[in-house]
């Protein structure tokens, strides 16, 4: 059993609400007062009051009804994994993994599901629990986007093939929207989102439209996007994005 207590901050009468908002991305010192003189924010259930003291490592803050994350001893990453590096902070065999992309952050991270080795793009990594398991989990149904070069000319009718479903050796697969970017005869640009976390599922639908994949990017996860990140690169998710994560697994 574990004989951890629930952190505290250092002053035993809390810390400043303001001052949590804006150290947790919300906005300025000024910026997120007016948030709360205007009722919009919340803590455990009430309308916080401006120069209220609260726990961040154990109250329930939220803003316009989303949650906020104030708790700073969690933390959460984007890295757009470059292609040929396992979803892995370890390999046995010496194969290039996650964990020097990560190493300037003290927290443990572990990162939120798979992308194949070829596949590169958004990955998420974190060290809160609760969050990663929701975002893994098939009830939540997150949504995924990627970007594929595929082999020979796409139609767009494939759309509606690929939306009701194909079926793979593990079961029916659909996308839940597929856009043709660029289509020439000899290989087309697609995009694709789904919520499926199966392994290389696009990989094998497309390969089973006979379309096989040339080169695979996920651009999205969730609300996380990549953005301006180059392969290597990492940011931290705060403040409202990190918020909308949050609110679309129910926490």
């Amino acid at each position: 059993m574990s004989t951890d207590t629930p952190r505290q901050p250092a002053d035993p009468r809390g810390i400043r609400l303001q001052k949590v908002l804006a150290q947790a991305g919300l906005g300025s010192r000024r910026s997120t007062e007016e948030l709360i003189d205007e009722g919009r924010v919340m803590v455990n259930g009430h309308v916080a009051r401006l120069g209220e003291r609260v726990n961040p490592y154990q109250d329930a803050i939220s803003v316009d009804g989303m949650p906020v994350q104030v708790d700073d001893t969690k933390l959460t990453v984007v890295l757009y994994k470059p292609p040929g590096v396992l979803s892995a902070m370890t390999d046995d065999a010496g194969r290039p993994t996650l964990a020097p992309y990560v190493e300037k952050y003290p927290e443990h991270l572990v990162h939120v599901g798979r992308l194949d080795e070829d596949t590169e793009g958004v990955i998420l990594l974190s060290n809160d629990g609760e969050l990663t398991y929701r975002l893994t989990h098939p009830k939540y149904e997150i949504p995924k986007t990627y970007i594929a070069r595929v082999e020979g000319r796409v139609t767009r009718g494939l759309g509606a093939v690929l939306e009701k479903g194909v079926m793979l050796d593990d079961g029916l697969a659909r996308a839940d929207k597929f856009v043709v970017r660029e289509s020439q005869p000899k290989n087309s640009i697609v995009e694709i989102t789904l919520h499926s976390g199966r392994n290389r599922v696009i990989r094998r639908m497309m390969e089973e439209v006979h379309h096989p994949v040339m080169e695979l990017v996920r651009m999205k996860f969730a609300n996380i996007e990549a953005g301006h990140l180059k392969p290597g690169q990492v940011r931290v998710i705060r403040g409202t994005e990190l918020s909308a994560l949050m609110h679309m697994v129910g926490m």
